[in-house]
């Protein structure tokens, strides 16, 4: 049910009621809560509750799907890193990850903390296969803060905001990412 869908819940009800109390709780997917109280004179008593949207599609690509997923992912090597851009252009980290699986039909959470809760076994970097999302946690606090998908061959292409401050492919094992690794997801299958 979309936000507009609720707008018009009070027309909904009937008019010759005295006292009007609306309750509507959305339950995000994050677990957190939100409730919203409406009272208002001739109407009646709504409760409505709405679950969180699972964001994420079971779609699932062939190895000739990953190809053409990785080789869109390359076309955009050198793209600017811009905070809270999801393309097709510019990128934030899942940002980049967000639009290159979306652009093949597989919708994956926004952020890259709800990118690495997506269902499925976490992998080791042994386990890794091409086209896997990687996921790091770059200010070593003990969370996820970036994303990235796997080329193989020890590499990830990411959109970075360090030096390279672009989209661009870094080594997993070796230079600046080899102890901020934390695991990754297998969504293209």
């Amino acid at each position: 049910m979309s936000i507009k869908t609720l707008l018009f819940l009070p027309l909904l009800v009937p008019l010759f009621a005295q006292e009007c109390v609306v309750n509507i709780r959305i339950n995000a997917q994050d677990g957190s809560t939100t409730t919203i109280n409406i009272h208002n004179k001739k109407a009646c008593i709504v409760n409505l509750t709405i679950e969180g949207e699972n964001n994420e599609s079971n779609a699932s690509l062939s190895l000739e799907g990953i190809e053409k997923m990785i080789t869109l992912a390359k076309s955009k090597i050198g793209s600017k890193y811009e905070d809270t851009k999801i393309g097709p252009d510019t990128f934030d980290c899942s940002g980049f990850v967000y639009y290159v699986f979306k652009e093949h039909n597989i919708t994956l959470p926004r952020s890259s903390l709800d990118q690495s809760k997506i269902e499925g076994k976490s992998l080791t970097k042994e386990e890794l296969k091409r086209g896997d999302l990687v996921f790091f946690d770059t200010d070593q606090k003990g969370y996820i803060n970036h994303s990235g998908i796997y080329l193989g061959n020890r590499e990830f292409i990411h959109a970075s905001s360090g030096k390279a401050y672009s989209v661009t492919v870094s080594n997993l094992i070796s230079g600046w990412y080899r102890d901020k690794f934390l695991w990754g997801k297998r969504k293209a299958k």
